[in-house]
């Protein structure tokens, strides 16, 4: 099993944000894994999606069970195998997860940033990682790859710093939000700012953590996450065995948990509030509506992503109806517009949009293909 071992890096200089504010004095954690080659050009930096981190693969000596979030991907002879390529995963700002976020104090006031932490961007996020990589000395990506949130700062790699990565793989993800999923978030939003103990993101200092609006927000986005088939393929109409019904086989209350679709969302809202920040979630699923490259071009997707010289692998999911494979779809036609090397995979999978987390033989081997055929370029000393 991979060891996994979290670092973190401080930087003082000011970073300019897309709200025209600016953070300074603030750090990132991230993990590697692998080994840099002696000219630096095996490098591939992973982009997380919203409530993930920069724990990507392997395990932590101290925590077993601590399991990366990809690592059914990442690792040694895995899809993307680290015993080809040096693997960064590094955790984004605003997040509650070691790099700094609303829960940490702000150098210039001395105090916790709570809902002060300036907005942050999908942009911004790439600023920041492309600061860490100066600092780790690598001038150029073999490749940066994410899934949904995570294929955006992907995507967007390719526009601000087109010379620096030569491969983007994008995964279950689109060029902007409709407006069905920024509704989703809205309402996911209202349920924390309107919790009580949401104090108007400044809970901290009250010894509060606004669990009921988190517990709502994770409900809403988890049914997003899911297919209807694997819904009712899970979970049907099925009771909780634990309950006792009467002879029509309900027990007709408006407030209790009956069905088992009831009792597994509330469990997962239960789990999450316990470890989510509530203005983490209000600022990456704010950077998720903004996030629109084509805005700065009248919404033609083909113009924006002229900007983008590097090969694309991109994939989508037959069942994701957050991110549909239209969205992916378009992508590929805005790329092709402009002439670009692009491998597109759209897999026929049951799972819905969490399907780029879990093991498929299909995805997973399209990947390996692709990081393969970059290995083998790279080995022969070619142009990957």
């Amino acid at each position: 099993m991979l060891i996994a071992e979290p670092q973190s890096m401080l930087f003082e200089a000011p970073l300019p944000l897309q709200s025209g504010a600016s953070i300074r004095g603030y750090s990132l954690s991230y993990e590697t894994y692998g080994t840099l080659n002696a000219d630096k050009s095996n490098a591939v930096l992973i982009c997380h999606a919203l409530n993930a981190s920069h724990h990507v693969a392997g395990v932590y000596a101290d925590q077993p069970k601590n399991l990366g979030w990809w690592d059914n991907m990442i690792g040694p002879g895995k899809s993307l195998d680290t015993n080809r390529f040096f693997v960064i995963g590094v955790n984004n700002l605003g997040s509650c997860f070691g790099s700094t976020g609303p829960m940490h104090e702000n150098p210039d006031s001395g105090r916790v940033y709570g809902a002060d932490f300036p907005v942050v961007t999908v942009e911004d996020w790439v600023n920041a990682q492309a600061r860490l990589l100066d600092a780790l000395g690598i001038e150029q990506l073999a490749a940066v790859m994410g899934g949904s949130l995570g294929g955006m700062q992907a995507l967007s790699w390719t526009l601000q710093y087109p010379e620096r990565v030569k491969h983007a793989v994008v995964v279950a993800s689109a060029p902007n939000l409709n407006a069905e999923n920024i509704a989703f978030n809205e309402v996911a939003r209202r349920a924390i700012v309107t919790d009580p103990d949401f104090h108007n993101g400044h809970f901290y200092a009250q010894g509060v953590v606004p669990k009921r609006g988190l517990r709502i927000a994770r409900m809403i986005g988890h049914i997003t996450y899911l297919s209807d088939d694997v819904m009712n393929e899970k979970f049907g109409r099925e009771l909780r065995e634990a309950v006792t019904h009467n002879a029509t086989g309900y027990k007709y209350s408006t407030q209790e948990v009956e069905f088992q679709i009831e009792s597994y969302l509330r469990y997962q809202g239960d789990k999450f509030s316990e470890y989510f920040d509530a203005n983490t979630y209000l600022l990456i699923t704010r950077a998720l509506d903004y996030f629109d490259p084509a805005r700065a071009f009248g919404g033609d997707l083909s113009k924006a992503l002229a900007r983008a010289h590097c090969k694309f692998l991109l994939v989508s999911f037959s069942t994701d109806w957050r991110f549909s494979p239209a969205r992916s779809r378009e992508m590929v036609k805005a790329l092709l517009d402009n002439r670009r090397d692009v491998s597109y995979a759209e897999i026929d999978a049951p799972h819905g949009h969490d399907a780029f987390l879990l093991e498929d033989s299909r995805y997973m081997n399209v990947v390996r293909s692709y990081f393969d055929n970059m290995a083998h370029a790279l080995t022969k000393g070619g142009v990957a």
